[in-house]
Parts: C-alpha cells; sequence; structure tokens
C-alpha cells in the first residue's frame, strides 16, 4: 500500500512539553503519521522520543503545540479519554501487572467495554498465540519478551487506530530483539498505524515506512527508513557504524 496516499491518522504541529512548568524536553517538535504507516522515531539520548509518546499520550503536560488525532485536536486529553478516541501506549517499563494472569491482564486492557473481550482476545491470540495458550500463567513468571507480548497485547485489546509503542526492544536479547520487531510488523499489517521510539536504529529504520530523528526536542531530519540510513549526515551524527552495515547489506 502508498501510505503516501492515505490521510493523516496523527498530526503533531510545534508541541512544546515538559514535565516541570518551564522546563520543555520537546521545543517545537512536528509530527505525521498516515493510515497503515510504521513510523519511527530515533535519536540520541534525551532528544526527547519518550517524551513525546508520553506527551501525545497526555502522560506530560503540553505547554504549547497540537495533538490532532483524526481531524479532532486532543491535545492534553487524560490517557483514559485517548485509549477510547483510538490511542494505545505501551511504555518501555512496568508495563504489565506482574500479579495477574496474562488473560487478567488483557481483561484489563478491554475494562471500558467489557462485552467485547472474547473477540478482542481472540484477534491477540491470532497476533500472538503463546498468549491464547498461556492465559492462565501469571505475567510475572514471563520473560521480558514475553512481558512486551502481553503489554502489546493490552494496548491492542481496545481496538487502537494508533499504537505507541516506547522502546519496545529495550532489554531484550538479540534473538528476542528479532521476535519483538516481528511482531511490530505484524500489528502494522493488521491494519494498526505503529508509531514507535527504538533504540535499535537499525532495526527500526529496516522496517519502518518513514522515521523521524530527534534532537534536542526538535525533529531534526525525516524520511523513509532507506533514505536515513543512506544519508551521511544521519550516519555520522546518530547511526555511528552504520554506513558499514548499509553497504555489506546492499552487497549482499
Amino acid at each position: 500500500m502508498n501510505t503516501s496516499l492515505q490521510p493523516a491518522v496523527v498530526t503533531v504541529t510545534d508541541l512544546v512539553a515538559g514535565y516541570l512548568p518551564g522546563v520543555n524536553i520537546l521545543n517545537g517538535c512536528n509530527l505525521e503519521a498516515r493510515e497503515g504507516e510504521l513510523i519511527g522515531i530515533i535519536g540520541p539520548n534525551g532528544a526527547g522520543k519518550s517524551t513525546l509518546l508520553k506527551a501525545m499520550f497526555g502522560l506530560v503536560k503540553v505547554h504549547s503545540g497540537t495533538v490532532v488525532v483524526h481531524g479532532d485536536d486532543l491535545t492534553g486529553l487524560k490517557a483514559n479519554k485517548l485509549v477510547s478516541r483510538g490511542l494505545g501506549f505501551v511504555p518501555q517499563n512496568n508495563n504489565v501487572f506482574t500479579s495477574l494472569t496474562i488473560e487478567e491482564n488483557l481483561q484489563m486492557g478491554v475494562f471500558q467495554r467489557p462485552k467485547d473481550f472474547a473477540e478482542r482476545f481472540d484477534f491477540v491470540a491470532s497476533l500472538f498465540p503463546e498468549l491464547g495458550k498461556r492465559r492462565g500463567q501469571r505475567a510475572g513468571s514471563l520473560s521480558g519478551g514475553e512481558r512486551q507480548m502481553v503489554a502489546m497485547g493490552r494496548a491492542l485489546m481496545m481496538q487502537p487506530a494508533v499504537l505507541l509503542l516506547d522502546e519496545p526492544s529495550a532489554g531484550l536479547s538479540p534473538v528476542k530483539q528479532d521476535e519483538t520487531f516481528l511482531r511490530v510488523h505484524e500489528i502494522n499489517r493488521a491494519g494498526v498505524c505503529v508509531i514507535m521510539v527504538e533504540q535499535n536504529a537499525r532495526r527500526c529504520l529496516q522496517i519502518c515506512d518513514r522515521a523521524y530523528v530527534l534532537d534536542q526536542g526538535r525533529d531534526a531530519h525525516t524520511g523513509t527508513g532507506r533514505e536515513l540510513m543512506k544519508d551521511p549526515k544521519v550516519i555520522q551524527l546518530y547511526l555511528g557504524d552504520l554506513a558499514e552495515t548499509v553497504e555489506r547489506e546492499e552487497a549482499d
């Protein structure tokens, strides 16, 4: 699908936000995500990547700028309201209820529409078969990669139009990272627009349709994943030795 022809699902314009009054982490950030797109957000530590997702999801105070979803200005709306308006969010840490079972975690994800549980559970289990098979197991006994599946599954229970993922591969082994990126791709192919902050820049750029490079709270560069992987300035400033990786991949 040519996503460039699709309407915008989310438009972030000149967003200024921070955790304390007068202290801004985002300094006029812009982002657009269209239907069916997988958007990557990369950049150096402290650039404001996670803050951008949290500001979009009502978890960080927005000082100015707008967050528009499906044409509606939802700037500053609380997270519970945003869930019902089509946004889902998976934080990097503490993203499951460890004392609850997998099934109970997923039930928490659809608490606003409990009658939809069975249908949505079947959908999530189609993406994450392990969750369906182990629905009675407590989340606290799961590995990091398995917990990430539960967290993403719970966020999908309300059938979001847009899923915000904050560093889904953080702390995972290379094998589990590969599995996580595969699942993200499958979620996107199922019709969910995904906006993903990711520390693994190479893998992020490989699978995303477009990406934004943040620096000092602003969108410093944007383009397709492949364009950014070849951009000398992006490579030099943000991706280190990625140029050699790209050359090897193109030679294969």
